[in-house]
């Protein structure tokens, strides 16, 4: 079952790219004592989470913290040299790329999809969600498009 709204965020020990190379973050800290939006895709460089999903919040990553959002964090089963170069790619400086290599946080949340059929193996579901100080406060879950996982769609809910 996925995490609803009002759980606690797990803490699991994940990667981002620091400026030595892969560091390890905790969740928990990661989202401790701020508003985030936390928002996944099922792999970088992919159609979808390439054209559209990533630049939204990229162009938009302004417009949000206007909105008192302290932090932008984008997730998928891909390792870290994979999340920070497609960051690099998209001028995603104001993004957290966070590495979920092992699905280990996707899989946690209850929010994985089994894409072993494309040989693309288990993935994150396409997820945004609202989480302040570690608690989901809105989750919005798309199985196909970007209805309510866009930037402009949690933009509408802030």
């Amino acid at each position: 079952m996925a995490i609803q709204v009002g759980e606690r965020l797990p803490n699991i020990e994940l990667q981002v790219m620091g400026s030595n190379g892969p560091e390890k973050v905790q969740t928990g800290d990661l989202f401790a004592g701020k508003k985030v939006v936390l928002f996944a895709v099922p792999g970088a460089f992919t159609p979808t989470c390439s054209a559209a999903h990533l630049p939204g919040f990229v162009v938009n990553a302004d417009n949000l913290k206007a909105k008192g959002v302290d932090s932008i964090v984008c997730t998928s089963v891909n390792d870290t040299f994979v999340m920070d170069a497609w960051g690099k790619a998209h001028n995603a400086e104001q993004i957290v790329m966070l590495a979920d290599g092992l699905g280990e946080f996707a899989g946690a949340l209850g929010l994985t999809q089994d894409r072993t059929a494309s040989q693309m193996g288990i993935r994150s579901q396409r997820y945004a969600m609202i989480v302040n100080d570690g608690v989901v406060e809105m989750l919005n879950i798309d199985e196909k498009g970007l209805e309510t996982t866009s930037s402009e769609a949690i933009l509408a809910a802030l």
